[in-house]
């Protein structure tokens, strides 16, 4: 629910930071509950899978079908808040051409590199910070008189190692590198604390054992430093060469034949952290439709692949967002086999909406005229409050009704982007004062309508198979 209480303690730099957002089509996701209005059923049921199914052990696919401007962005942005509300990990996904689908090791990437959770900052560098700084106190506390010593660290690794082994399912490779890690992150305490303890000492040797000894801690440091990079380059998904991973006893890089158990391996790890599961959400499916016969098979394969893991995982909710014409254009689903055996039945329309079935379509409940005033309101509050005038006494409620009845009279009410394109253009120039009497409102809609063709035209550019 809005609350006047949230909205009134925006920061006038935070309210222009959204109204920015917005300009482009999202909404930073600390403040998507401000703009979260209908589709309450998807929502509730939803949040019911994760509470209940996902939270438990269960794993599933839905996919959110809307054409461009429906609001699909922003209901992946709400099921990311509510995820992170609940303690499941997150990782939000936009597919690109930097990111492109039918690359699965860049997907992998960049799924590792969006992940957020309990712990402060993106990506998993944050994740396995939070984890190590989290483990050393835990330890600390686990093993009595801890001396920092060699055969201090020796326990601490092989506590671990046990402790890691004990999980059903995680991979040998991503058991050893997290004990290798732990193991280089205790390490590069004890050379701290020695140094630390040295620096007196060194005063008392003469100057060619100083010197000797500041070599020696330079290299163990750099030593240290360069493995601790060559592991969290691995956690990335990136390539090392194997003589170097062979001292970590790490025998595998991420591959897409790997692919499963490393994922896997990474939900029962977010598990062992406290996490109740990992969300991960594909947003701009549809920009496959326009690549090449070659591109699109490769990049439904991996469509099919991330079902399969889903179906062998556990704690895991996968999400994609599309627009109907990958469920029934010749270049969609159906035109790879593979997927299509799979997903044959989200693409069968019928006259009732299943709220617990695996289409989500946002299509067929759309914001209606009392839940996009609702948002308006929002929205002309934050108007406000960014450019420090009274939004309120110029647009008022009867014009964000007469916008919605001009949409209404062109088809077109449910797309809730060119509703808010339209807002934000009558607020910027009534602040700038010209008076909402004299502006021309279907003009309005067609310029913003204009606006929205020429982001969905290069959208949809195949620029992939560059």
């Amino acid at each position: 629910m809005i609350t006047k209480e949230v909205l009134e303690n925006l920061k006038p730099f935070q309210a222009r930071s959204i109204i920015e957002d917005l300009r482009k089509g999202s909404v930073p996701v600390e403040f998507v509950p401000l703009f979260t209005v209908g589709r309450t059923n998807w929502l509730t049921f939803i949040k019911d899978d994760l509470e209940n199914y996902i939270a438990e052990g269960g794993s599933k696919v839905r996919f959110i079908s809307g054409d461009y401007g429906d609001g699909k962005t922003h209901f992946m942005s709400v099921i990311q808040h509510i995820a992170l509300a609940r303690e499941f990990a997150i990782s939000f996904v936009v597919l690109t051409r930097e990111v492109p689908i039918h690359k699965f090791e860049t997907v992998y990437q960049n799924i590792v590199k969006g992940l957020k959770g309990r712990f402060e900052g993106t990506g998993i560098r944050k994740f396995l910070e939070w984890w190590l700084d989290h483990f050393v106190e835990r330890t600390t506390k686990s093993i009595k008189k801890l001396d920092k010593s060699e055969k201090s660290t020796q326990e601490i690794y092989a506590h671990l190692s046990r402790e890691l082994q004990k999980i059903h399912g995680m991979d040998i490779n991503f058991i050893n590198a997290l004990t290798s890690l732990a193991s280089n992150h205790f390490e590069q305490l004890n050379t701290k604390e020695e140094i630390k303890r040295g620096g007196d000492k060194e005063q008392a040797n003469d100057q060619n054992n100083g010197y000797a000894n500041k070599d020696s801690e330079s290299y163990e440091k750099n030593k240290l430093q360069t493995d601790n990079e060559i592991l969290l380059n691995w956690f990335e998904g990136g390539k090392s060469a194997k003589k170097e991973l062979k001292s970590f006893q790490i025998y595998e890089s991420l591959n897409k034949t790997n692919s499963k158990r490393f994922l896997n391996s990474l939900i029962l790890f977010l598990k062992y952290t406290g996490h109740k599961g990992l969300i991960l959400l594909f947003d701009e499916m549809e920009t496959v439709i326009a690549q090449s016969a070659s591109i699109r098979s490769a990049a439904y394969e991996n469509v099919r692949l991330l079902i399969d893991n889903s179906e062998s995982s556990k704690f895991l909710h996968i999400f994609f967002s599309i627009i109907p014409d990958v469920l029934i254009s010749e270049k969609g689903f159906k035109s790879y086999d593979a997927l299509w055996s799979r997903v044959r039945s989200i693409g069968e329309t019928s006259s009732s909406l299943n709220f617990r079935g695996v289409l989500v379509d946002i299509h067929r409940t759309p914001l209606n005229t009392e839940e996009l005033v609702e948002l308006g309101r929002t929205l002309r509050t934050i108007h406000g409050n960014s450019y420090r005038w009274n939004a309120e006494e110029s647009v008022k409620d009867e014009l964000l009704e007469q916008i919605c009845t001009n949409q209404k009279r062109m088809g077109v009410l449910s797309e809730v982007r060119l509703f808010i394109k339209q807002l934000i253009r009558v607020l910027d120039m009534a602040e700038q004062g010209e008076s909402t009497e004299n502006m021309d409102m279907r003009q309005q809609i067609v310029e913003a309508r204009r606006e929205m063709d020429a982001e969905k035209l290069e959208q949809l550019q195949p620029s992939w198979d560059s």
